[in-house]
């Protein structure tokens, strides 16, 4: 009975220290390294800058003031909107992970070819991780056609 106690507490330990090692790594949905910077940017998408996004699928760089450290990418989807940060989600920033738009279905990172869907943000199949890029809040005003991004 000792034996069987001693190896099922040593069983016990491993699993609960598994846990804390790689709950330890990561912050949210990012690597622990990712920007924390404030996020509030307001959007009139009734100037022709932001055209893009009053039809599905259009999408647009943001690089106004107080839109984090490399941009967001903006899409409209069926559903309402995705926000992401131009961070790689996976990698520590450098001078090639800040991710791009391509082909107008996929988001890119340079760095290492890790590729998202534009419209949702799930990993491509063979992606090298399984995070999404970072995706902010935000509030839509239809009547107004204003989008609120924050964070």
């Amino acid at each position: 009975m000792k034996k069987t106690f001693s190896i099922l507490s040593i069983f016990t330990l491993l699993i609960f220290s598994n846990l804390i090692i790689y709950s330890c790594g990561s912050r949210e949905d990012t690597v622990s390294c990712f920007p924390n910077n404030p996020i509030n940017v307001t959007l009139n998408l009734n100037l022709p800058a932001y055209y893009p996004l009053n039809n599905i699928n259009g999408w647009i760089y943001v690089n106004e003031q107080q839109s984090g450290t490399r941009g967001l990418i903006v899409v409209r989807t069926g559903t309402g909107f995705k926000v992401y940060d131009r961070n790689a989600p996976h990698i520590c920033p450098d001078n090639n992970t800040t991710l791009e738009v391509k082909d107008n279905i996929s988001v890119l990172c340079p760095k290492d070819n890790t590729r998202w869907i534009l419209t949702t943000g799930q990993p491509e199949s063979g992606s090298k991780t399984s995070l999404p890029p970072k995706t902010y809040p935000y509030n839509y005003d239809a009547a107004g056609k204003t989008l609120n991004i924050y964070y």
